[in-house]
């Protein structure tokens, strides 16, 4: 009974998942997602948004709606594995993104979205990853219910930095350097000596022609990891741009 879950509505299911000679790979007794947000495999992304409260649904998912040609190796799914879902769809609520949040949970909605998206962005669906760091960087700038102590503080302070160089890498892949730059800024404006930051930001600067600005980056990327074999290549390759043709 009740209500199926509506757009940015949250669930939360009893999961049970198995192969298809019976062998259980994946139980969780309380998952807790955003249908829509890709936070979780296919399958459950387009049916549990079917169910109704209290309602148990098996899904039987091909491959591609379930984790892919590749497999996983956490839970330990084969390749192009069919599974079996058991889901217990146990309650929906309003999304927790615009209330206040324990700043433990915000640090855990930022942790779940951004591996997401890195499962998405290891199986080459950028867009997909992209759209999973967004909504990691939405959960971990959203309001707390008290002010993070000195440890949470710093924790959130390095997943929205990972969570920007990610950003990065997939605006990349997906040929959009413009943006690619301003997820470097950023990650760059909370921690200025975070070498990832300092190095993309490098080579894209350089790939701009702005070589004066890509080298002062990449000396000082150079200064925090001197055994650096990509940044000395890099700024080999300035100099010799830089350097006027020898005459004979």
């Amino acid at each position: 009974g009740g209500s199926r879950p509506l757009p940015g509505q949250e669930v939360s299911v009893k999961v049970l998942g198995a192969l298809e000679d019976g062998g259980l790979v994946e139980r969780d007794p309380r998952l807790i997602f955003v249908p829509g947000h890709g936070d979780v495999v296919q399958a459950l992304e387009l049916g549990v948004p079917t169910m109704q409260p209290g309602e148990v649904s098996f899904f039987l998912a091909a491959f591609p709606y379930a984790y892919g040609r590749p497999g996983s190796r956490e839970p330990d799914v084969p390749p192009e594995a069919p599974l079996l879902f058991e889901v217990t769809l146990l309650e929906v609520r309003d999304g927790p993104d615009p209330q206040p949040l324990p700043p433990a949970v915000r640090l855990r909605l930022g942790s779940q979205r951004r591996e997401r998206g890195n499962f998405h962005f290891a199986r080459a669906d950028f867009a997909a990853a992209l759209r999973s760091y967004r909504l990691s960087l939405r959960a971990l700038d959203g309001p707390t219910t008290a002010p993070p102590g000195p440890e949470e503080e710093e924790e959130l302070r390095e997943q929205r930095v990972k969570c920007l160089n990610n950003c990065a890498a997939a605006e990349l892949k997906l040929g959009r350097a413009e943006e690619a730059l301003a997820a470097c800024e950023a990650a760059l404006r909370i921690s200025p000596d975070n070498g990832r930051a300092l190095l993309r930001r490098g080579q894209l600067l350089a790939e701009q022609g702005r070589d004066a600005e890509a080298a002062v980056v990449l000396r000082r990327a150079l200064e925090l990891d001197p055994a650096s074999k990509v940044i000395h290549t890099e700024l080999s390759r300035l100099a010799k741009r830089q350097s006027p043709p020898s005459s004979t």
